[in-house]
Parts: structure tokens; sequence; C-alpha cells
């Protein structure tokens, strides 16, 4: 299990190129990834997108990439005759027109926008690719290694609030059937009291209590929040993204602690579905930062 918070980092030195990635995420519903790359660099977004997607089921991820090219093996610069060209004829009307002093030099003329481009080496893109990638994959490693530490962390917490849950599941079948034991008993004593000397029908009594016991019966739900409580338990042990089944399946918890609750006629069984629901509360907090 891991989680969707992680950070991760790695920097190589590749073909005289310095490569760093570094990759921060938070909770999100779904995957959605924002990759920051020098503008030189954009064809390179597209490529550890799918490589981040790969490695990341969900969460918002941040990705940045730069790059130093120490050895400038795969820029060039290239002189933008055309406009140098130009710039040289303004500047020179410029001097003519208003008597002004002569100080056009190539260091000024290479200073003005557009003279001077760097270009990348397109035969260098495909290997560029391939480092920045081999780079990615130890930066996801790291930021893995991070998540599936907390992931641990989550798992053990959400584990051992199953464990309460089952706690509070095997009082609420405990106290039901006193309930309606209770309930029986109240009302031989208020028809009594009554029917005063009249003889009372046992089978009465028996009828209101079978409709009673029928009405506040939990029996199905506390079955399905076992069956909820066993697959949850499983999955905390799988290696797969999992965190959108969890969601369901809290989802179906909260619903059965709500069905025993509006069954519930007694102050001490309401108190056991109070703390039933909020620990599984608690669990929908931990799972919402489940990958």
């Amino acid at each position: 299990m891991k989680s969707m918070t992680g950070y991760g980092r790695a920097r190589e030195t590749i073909s005289d190129r310095e490569i760093t990635i570094e990759l921060r995420a938070v909770n999100h519903r779904y995957f959605d990834c924002t990759v920051k790359a020098p503008r030189m660099y954009g064809f390179l977004e597209e490529a550890v997108k799918k490589a981040a997607n790969r490695r990341i089921a969900r969460g918002k991820v941040d990705l940045y990439i730069a790059i130093n090219a120490a050895g400038a093996n795969d820029v060039r610069i290239v002189l933008n005759e055309k406009v140098a060209a130009q710039y040289l004829e303004a500047l020179i009307s410029l001097r003519d027109r208003f008597n002004v002093r002569d100080d056009i030099s190539v260091m000024a003329l290479a200073k003005l926008p557009d003279v001077l481009e760097a270009e990348k080496e397109e035969e260098d893109a495909e290997a560029l690719k391939a480092d920045v990638l081999r780079v990615f994959e130890q930066a996801a490693d790291a930021f893995d290694s991070m998540r599936e530490a907390e992931g641990e962390k989550l798992a053990a917490d959400v584990a051992g609030r199953l464990e309460t849950i089952l706690e509070l599941v095997g009082k609420v079948e405990q106290r039901s059937p006193v309930c309606v034991r209770e309930y029986r008993e109240k009302l031989e004593k208020r028809m009594a009291e009554v029917l005063a000397d009249t003889t009372i029908e046992p089978q009465r009594i028996l009828t209101e209590a079978a409709i009673f016991a029928d009405k506040t019966a939990v029996d199905e739900e506390t079955v399905r929040l076992r069956s909820h409580v066993d697959q949850l338990g499983k999955m905390l042990h799988e290696r797969e993204s999992v965190g959108r089944k969890l969601d369901f399946l809290v989802q179906e918890m909260n619903r059965e602690a709500n069905t025993i609750g509006s069954k519930a006629n007694d102050v001490a069984l309401a108190n056991i579905v109070v703390a039933l629901k909020a620990e599984i509360e608690k669990i929908r907090e931990q799972i919402q930062n489940i990958e």
C-alpha cells in the first residue's frame, strides 16, 4: 500500500549533461501530472508524464526537470543573419540621421533580441529523452520508497481501527437480543398494569415482541459489516492501487452503521453505533491519502 503524498529527487551527469528530476505529489481523486521543464526541452514533457503514469495510479503530481548542459553537446548557437542585418542597417541609419556617436560593436549587436539563438541538436533528442527517463526512474524509486513507508503507517492505523470496529459490532450483536428481552418484559409489565386483574394472553405478548424483534433486528447489517471489514483488511496487503476500492467499502460500512442506528431503540445500543460511526469516519479520512 502506498500513500499519495510523497517526494523524490535524483541527479546524474550523463553525456556531459547534469540532469535533475524532482517530483512531489499530494492527494487527488485521479492522476493529474504537471511537468515543468526548460522551454528548450519541452519535447520531454509527454514522455516523462507517461512514465509517471506507469508508476503512479492517482494523485496530484508536480514534476520538475532541470538540465545543465555543461559540455554544450546538445545545443549550438546560430546567427540569425537577416535579423542582424536589419538591426545593423537601422543602427547605421540612426547614427547618420541624428549624428550620434558611432559605438556599434559586435557585442552590442549580439545582445539585441533574436540575433543569436540557441538551437537543440535534433539528432540528440532521443538520446537525451532516454537519459532523462533513466534519471526519472531513480527519482520515482525514491518517491515510492517514501510513499510505501507512509502507506505502512496508514495500513497499520486502519488495521487497528478495523479491530475496534469488530469489537463494537460484537457489542451490537450482544446488545440487540437483550433489547428484545427488555422490551418484552416492559410490555408485560405495562399490560399487567393496564389490564389489572384480567388474564394476559401470553401469545399476544409473544406476537408484539416478535414484531419488535423483526423491526429492530440487525443481524443482516452486522454480517455485512463483518464481511466489509474482512475485505478491507485483505486489501491493506495488496500491491496494486486500492484507494478507490477502499473508499467504496467504507461508504458501504457507513451505510450499514446508519441502518443499525435507525433501528436502535435503546440508548446503550445507540451509543455503540455512535462509536462505530466515529471509527468508520476516521478510516474514511485516512484512506483519502491512499493511492
